[in-house]
């Protein structure tokens, strides 16, 4: 091929790209101007400006937001079909452009027209006679690389590059992940496109691309169904808050903001944890057997609330004693969650102590007279505030920490043993880890939400204690004033139990879930469809039947479709071949793909050593030498702070490991702009990088139940060169 060749080709294709652009920032500017318009309209004075105002600008700001983000890269396709089919060109684009006369300069991807341009095989050419990648940088071509599909057909089609998949698979790794728009495989299509109803399960060994497809799924089924995936909103929860900034630019490259990323310490509004609890400790706290836990601890009484109740009325005294209370208790109880039982409370002890008014003078006053008076006394209202008062969830599992509580409710439930863990783990000041979450979305559910009042109702009653809703604010003052637990600066939940359900579920890496944290991302799927990413021979749960009757129980009912990626994108056969050895050896029932792509680099394996620090630091210093691209070293988690005071304290490194030494603190995540990062084995889970350092392999293996299917995880997250230190 010569380079004059390749040269006019892409000078071609740049008059082409250039003319999408021009397209693009005329659609821009209407939207711009449609936003304008809708503020104008905001200033007419009535509602209905407001409306149309509000409804304007925000389509407005969608529509600009999706033209913004899809810039880069905008065009990557072409196909030439034959002629007998369609004379011109298709190019396929992140996002769909139409020229002033409505004409299509850019098929959306997600188009069923852009179907074939991933599903037309040499096989299975589907009337493509050419298909084209091209790959730019900003707004500039700077490559193209052909296939020729049909070539039965006589055509006079220059065919110019080696490949677009395997260019892509060579680039150096930044700090994020990127679309494969342009370079989706048959089998990775098929999975992207599957129905819309039910549960997806993408299932493949490591660098299969599970991850990247089915991000593009979301961005699909948003593009097939806007109205009811927008509308209802798409939530994608993943392992780490360093794997979600991983992902973060996939989605908006493609066109679609309107999604929530959350990890797993994230799912909860209002609660936010990136810590991880120790393997024994995340074992306890996992297990479904905390679920009854949590249930009996939503049930008991408040520690410190009042246990008895004495006023006198027109001669008589009226008396709740802890035996009534305690049956009244369970009587509201039985109707459903604490929090919504608020409503009820004051007429449910007025009607006990209504009973107990046997004399005469008392009767002729008449009920109305008596609830009036009981409502009006300030002792009355104060008590009945105190003995039910609005708890949240935070508040709540502190009374946990209490260990003659935590006897009480977990006899029978959580061992002694267990709970000796479970206390440890809680005190402190610290926050909630990320295994604790699941817990407190369990304790929120079992409370459920406190019900609010309209205004006309508390206009109504001022005392805020009958049926219809609850005056929170002297409520929650008396709840917090009384109940908050001392050490745990834990906020409640920002929103409402009914705002948790979403239209999509996306969980990756799903093989590390335990059964709490299926608990609770099921109950933010009950009326979704889910796409489920994961890999069994990686999971680091230890349990495995308890996590799958947990899955099946969030997804029942749900139709199933299954897919399996076959291919291993990521790793070269080399380093592949070092993984899969491992696999074989310590026994891991591994669904091991095919590597095809080969460096001629084999793995290093460095030690037994003396002086642990040099040998990690020369091999560092030699892996980023040799790469563009990120440097991962992988720590067992006891040595984190170790290594991160190491690379802090290297000068050669300085530059590329910027955030190291604000992360000598183990609870610190590394910054996204550091070339070099230290992670602990289950920090890497989703991501890549082209170096990799593993220091104490066997440290990692012996760290927890789970710790070989950890290690093996590890040694897949290299693209290019690895070394493992001993």
């Amino acid at each position: 091929m010569s380079e004059e060749l390749e040269a006019r080709e892409i000078a071609a294709e740049q008059g082409y790209v250039d003319e999408v652009y021009v397209q693009l920032e005329a659609s821009t500017r209407s939207a711009q101007a449609l936003a304008a318009e809708g503020r104008n309209r905001g200033k007419l004075e009535h509602e209905g400006g407001l409306v149309e105002r509000d409804a304007m600008v925000f389509q407005a700001a969608k529509r600009i937001a999706q033209l913004d983000a899809a810039h880069e890269g905008l065009v990557f396709g072409r196909l030439d079909l034959d002629p007998a089919i369609d004379p011109l060109p298709r190019y396929i684009g992140r996002i769909g452009v139409r020229n002033a006369d409505r004409d299509v300069l850019l098929i959306d991807w997600r188009a069923p027209a852009a179907g074939v341009f991933y599903q037309a095989t040499a096989a299975t050419p589907s009337g493509v006679v050419r298909r084209r990648v091209l790959r730019s940088l900003h707004r500039t071509v700077i490559g193209v690389e052909d296939e020729l599909l049909d070539q039965e057909i006589e055509t006079d089609l220059p065919i110019v590059g080696e490949g677009a998949l395997m260019a892509q698979l060579s680039r150096a790794r930044d700090r994020s992940m990127h679309s494969i728009v342009a370079t989706i495989q048959a089998e990775q299509d098929q999975a992207i496109r599957a129905p819309g109803k039910g549960v997806v399960s993408i299932s493949g060994g490591p660098g299969t691309g599970k991850t990247v497809v089915a991000l593009h799924r979301a961005a699909f089924l948003l593009y097939s169904d806007r109205r009811r995936y927008e509308g209802g909103g798409v939530l994608v929860v993943g392992p780490s808050g360093v794997f979600m900034r991983y992902i973060e630019r996939v989605l908006p490259s493609l066109g679609e903001t309107a999604v929530a990323l959350r990890s797993l310490g994230e799912v909860v509004g209002g609660i936010r944890a990136t810590r991880h609890d120790e393997p024994a400790v995340a074992d306890v706290k996992g297990a479904t057997k905390m679920a009854e836990l949590l249930r009996r601890t939503a049930r008991q009484h408040a520690p410190g609330a009042p246990t008895s109740f004495r006023i006198s009325w027109r001669d008589e005294t009226i008396v709740l004693d802890p035996g009534l209370l305690g049956r009244l208790r369970r009587q509201l109880m039985s109707q459903g969650r604490r929090n919504r039982q608020l409503p009820r409370v004051a007429r449910t002890l007025l009607d006990a102590m209504w009973r107990q008014v046997t004399g005469e003078r008392g009767r002729e006053r008449g009920r109305e007279a008596f609830d009036d008076d009981m409502l009006s006394h300030a002792g009355f209202v104060e008590f009945a505030s105190a003995w039910w008062p609005p708890l949240d969830a935070p508040t709540v599992f502190g009374w946990l920490r209490d260990p003659e509580f935590l006897a009480r409710v977990g006899e029978g439930v959580v061992s002694r043993e267990d709970q000796v863990v479970l206390l440890k783990s809680w005190d402190g000041s610290a926050g909630p880890t990320i295994e604790d979450v699941p817990l407190l979305d369990e304790l929120r559910y079992a409370l459920g939400d406190v019900p609010q009042r309209t205004d006309d109702e508390r206009d109504l009653d001022e005392t805020g204690l009958l049926e219809g809703g609850v005056d929170l604010q002297e409520l929650t003052t008396i709840s917090e004033r009384e109940y908050a637990p001392g050490g745990l600066a834990w906020s409640a939940p920002t929103h409402r139990i009914e705002d948790d359900g979403y239209a999509h579920v996306l969980i990756d890496e799903a093989q590390d879930l335990t059964p709490m944290q299926w608990r609770m991302v099921g109950r933010r799927g009950r009326a979704a469809s889910w796409t489920i990413v994961g890999d069994p021979a990686q999971s680091s749960w230890p349990d495995a039947p308890e996590a799958t009757a947990a899955r099946a129980e969030a997804l029942e009912g749900k139709e199933l479709h299954e897919f399996h990626l076959s291919t291993n994108y990521r790793n070269s056969a080399e380093i592949y071949a070092f993984a899969a050895a491992y696999a074989r050896r310590v026994g891991l029932d591994a669904d091991l793909p095919d590597a095809v792509r080969r460096t001629g680099e084999e793995p290093q394996v460095v030690g037994p050593v003396d002086d642990l620090e040099a040998a990690v630091r020369e091999s560092v210093t030699t892996i980023s030498g040799r790469v563009e691209g990120t440097v991962g070293i992988v720590v067992p988690v006891a040595r984190r702070s170790e290594v991160n005071a190491w690379l802090a304290s290297w000068p050669e490194h300085a530059d590329d490991a910027a955030g190291a030494r604000a992360a000598v603190d183990s609870s610190v995540t590394p910054s996204g702009e550091d070339r070099i990062v230290v992670l602990t084995g289950l920090d890497t889970k989703g991501l890549e990088f082209d170096g990799i350092v593993v220091v104490s392999p066997q440290e990692i293996e012996d760290e927890s139940a789970t710790g070989r299917a950890t290690l093996y995880v590890v040694l897949t997250r290299a693209t290019q060169l690895l070394t493992t230190v001993s």
